[in-house]
């Protein structure tokens, strides 16, 4: 069996991922601030894949030592990554010029350099094996400015550079390098939202997509992608 590693993944983008790679038999460590959804994910992946090696570990991505202690606690248990998806992240609305006092940090600590640190931590095992694929989850706000994002525009903007930077890195050792840019995707981030399902994409859909994007020949790699609701961004 394969290993994945995924950030934020008890909830929404990141369920979805972990659900899809369970359902293909991979192995999964994740992490998450939530003790009582990470127990949830764990029961549902043991449903999916009842000989599957499922662990997950609480951490706050948004700080550095938690980070790295959660690299460590993979490292513990994985001897290979086969896939490693970034997806922690957070979204604090607001405008660039009256944001309230540390919530670019905090944007920035959670959407950037989760990434930054979780990467560098466990890179050099894909270096070892010469082969891997990481996916940074980053936004359509990565692309364009996003109304009332300017913290989490000014993170995703930065992410996409960090996945740029990687890919050129990495490309000669054999690792891909992935930047996944959703629009609105039906998660609790909307919730309460007064619009109709349908304007929304499905959270399992990002799931299929970067599984699809894996299996992709060594030869080829998706650099980019952009998936959007069928009616357009919200």
């Amino acid at each position: 069996m394969k290993n994945l590693v995924i950030t934020g993944a008890s909830r929404g983008i990141g369920k979805a991922i972990a659900l899809e790679f369970a359902n293909r038999n991979f192995n999964i460590i994740f992490c998450s601030r939530d003790k009582e959804k990470c127990e949830a994910l764990l029961k549902e992946l043991k449903a999916f894949s009842p000989k599957g090696l499922f662990l997950y570990k609480t951490a706050d991505m948004s700080i550095k030592d938690e980070v790295l202690a959660f690299a460590a606690f993979v490292k513990s248990h994985f001897t290979t990554i086969d896939v490693l998806v970034n997806n922690a992240g957070v979204y604090l609305p607001g405008l660039v010029h009256d944001a309230a006092e540390n919530v670019l940090e905090k944007t920035i600590e959670t959407n950037l350099y989760s990434a930054f640190y979780t990467t560098r931590a466990l890179v050099p095992m894909m270096l070892a094996q010469k082969s891997g694929h990481i996916f940074n989850m980053s936004s359509i706000a990565g692309l364009q400015a996003y109304k009332n994002g300017g913290s989490y525009t000014v993170s995703k903007y930065a992410l996409q550079g960090f996945n740029d930077a990687l890919r050129d890195e990495l490309k000669e050792s054999h690792i891909r390098v992935t930047s996944i840019n959703p629009g609105a995707v039906l998660t609790d981030s909307w919730a309460g939202v007064d619009l109709p399902t349908e304007r929304f994409m499905d959270a399992a859909d990002i799931g299929k997509t970067i599984y699809d994007i894996y299996c992709l020949s060594d030869r080829t790699v998706v650099e980019k992608i952009v998936l959007r609701p069928q009616f357009g961004d919200i």
